[in-house]
């Protein structure tokens, strides 16, 4: 085209011209006839008289399934009933030749005869499409493939029966399979939405989202995080969700969730992490994510050691280089509290961990922690509470660790309480908030066993609410673990009066 205010020069702007111009023809209908029965004809006489419209015809209705392709030319299946050729003496007008024959009239056999329109003349200057065109029918009444396709795809024409009639089934034959009676799977029953007296406060779907801050957006904590995996003789599934509480609010999840392997092959560990931030308070979110790390990078790095006391089953060393690892990563947490200008107990989490083995061979599964929450199992279709009990005792030998040979049942070393102050670790700040009692648990599964270890969230309701166990005893006895969805859905069904993010983990022993 020529610049804008310029003069066109040669055959610059021809081409708008030639697209545009009326004298140019469109590419319109052509002149000879084209339209749908003209090239039914036209295949007709391509395959010969021995294989006209009505073999084709009577093909489709012998098969019953009007829209299935037509047979090859060359010949058909030997299952099939040999069709009946038709002469071209028989052929429909409009199959044989031009639109503007006459009517056929009526059958010989009593059909009705091709539908043609009342007003020639209006349908000669209308435009005629596949819905609007006649309908041909051969000389036994049976409608052309064509016609057959046009009938279907637009207005329904009543089907006539086919001249050689289909052989009838044996009294004892099976019914013929429908629609109606497919055999689809058993599907297992829709997971509840809640369980209990009635329904919950809350929505059970987000309603409002967290404040983003532009120059913050790593702050920002997912609703919620599905995780999973596989190894040696068990099967993990863990998830984190918001409360309800806190989707209604626009809260951020306070709950945080680590699942990390560390090691390959059969001396791999399994992490399992979870915490929960302190409540009514800005940073819990940060907080419960900084403790999950701090124990993933303590648990990562002495891993291989870990694994090797597990196989071996040292269970006082595990307790007392775990107890070691914890401290240390709740301390960290104490002093960025101090870095921030934060009191300690603001800037607070709960923390709990379980280990697993990646070695077939080694049924131990490892719990620790500080905190509240649960750890339970289901066994033989009865739920266990397991988690660990802490009782403050003075003047007595106490749970801890040291070198006196003196062991209890289960197993742990005792020390003797000799009065003489701990002195303050390095890595937290003094004077510190008073601690929470350090859990340790180390059993040995059994096969069929789960293993539930959870944050408060979901631990009081399922302390709560017998109706809540006895669903997901239901649901988890089964012979297989439930996949990520399910898994979810389950950890989801609501309780009223608990509205707490809920965090879990849970192990299928195979």
């Amino acid at each position: 085209m020529s610049q804008q205010g310029g003069s066109p020069t040669g055959h610059e702007d021809d081409w708008w011209g030639q697209l545009y111009d009326d004298s140019t023809e469109d590419t319109g209908p052509a002149s000879a006839p084209d339209t749908l029965d003209d090239r039914f004809a036209s295949v007709a006489g391509a395959m010969g008289t021995e294989a006209g419209a009505e073999g084709v015809d009577e093909g489709f209705a012998q098969r019953g399934a009007p829209w299935d392709p037509p047979p090859p030319p060359g010949g058909r299946t030997s299952t099939e009933t040999p069709v009946t050729t038709v002469p071209e003496s028989r052929m429909p007008p409009e199959a044989a030749g031009p639109r503007d024959a006459p009517d056929a009239g009526p059958a010989r056999d009593g059909s009705p005869a091709a539908v043609t329109p009342a007003d020639p003349d209006a349908a000669e200057h209308r435009p005629r499409h596949a819905a609007d065109s006649p309908l041909p029918q051969v000389a036994d009444g049976t409608l052309p493939y064509t016609a057959r396709h046009r009938a279907a795809a637009g207005k329904a024409v009543p089907r006539q029966a086919a001249s050689s009639p289909a052989p009838a089934p044996a009294a004892d034959a099976a019914p013929a399979r429908t629609a109606t009676h497919l055999d689809l799977p058993t599907l297992p029953p829709a997971s509840l939405d809640y369980v209990g007296s009635g329904p919950p406060t809350y929505d059970a779907e987000p309603t409002a989202l967290p404040p983003a801050d532009p120059d913050e957006l790593d702050d920002l904590v997912a609703d919620t995080v599905l995780d999973g995996a596989r190894y040696g003789a068990c099967t993990l599934r863990a998830v984190s969700v918001r409360g309800d509480s806190a989707r209604y609010r626009g809260e951020p999840r306070r709950d945080s969730l680590l699942t990390a392997r560390f090691g390959t092959g059969e001396h791999a560990l399994v992490l399992v992490a979870m915490a929960t931030g302190a409540r009514a308070t800005p940073g819990a979110h940060r907080a419960a994510a900084e403790a999950c790390h701090w124990i993933g990078r303590a648990v990562g790095r002495s891993h291989a050691r870990l694994a090797e006391d597990m196989r071996a089953a040292r269970r006082g060393d595990l307790k007392s280089g775990l107890h070691r690892l914890t401290d240390r990563s709740l301390g960290k947490l104490r002093a960025s509290a101090a870095e921030q200008g934060i009191e300690p107990e603001e800037y607070a989490a709960t923390l709990r961990c379980l280990l697993l083995p990646a070695d077939p061979e080694c049924r131990t599964r490892v719990f620790f922690g500080v905190g509240a929450g649960g750890l339970f199992r289901l066994r033989d279709g009865d739920w266990q509470d397991i988690e660990p009990r802490v009782s403050e005792v003075t003047g007595e030998p106490v749970v801890g660790f040291g070198s006196l040979p003196a062991e209890t049942p289960e197993g742990d070393r005792l020390t003797m309480d000799l009065g003489i102050p701990t002195p303050p670790s390095p890595y937290e700040p003094a004077p510190e908030p008073p601690r929470e009692p350090f859990r340790f648990r180390a059993s040995v599964a059994r096969p069929g066993d789960t293993l539930l270890m959870c944050s408060g969230g979901l631990a009081e309701p399922l302390r709560g609410e017998p109706d809540l166990c006895r669903y997901l005893t239901t649901r988890w006895s089964g012979p297989t673990p439930p996949g990520l969805a399910a898994f979810l859905a389950d950890t989801q069904v609501r309780v009223k009066g608990y509205a707490d993010d809920r965090t879990a983990a849970a192990v299928w022993e195979a």
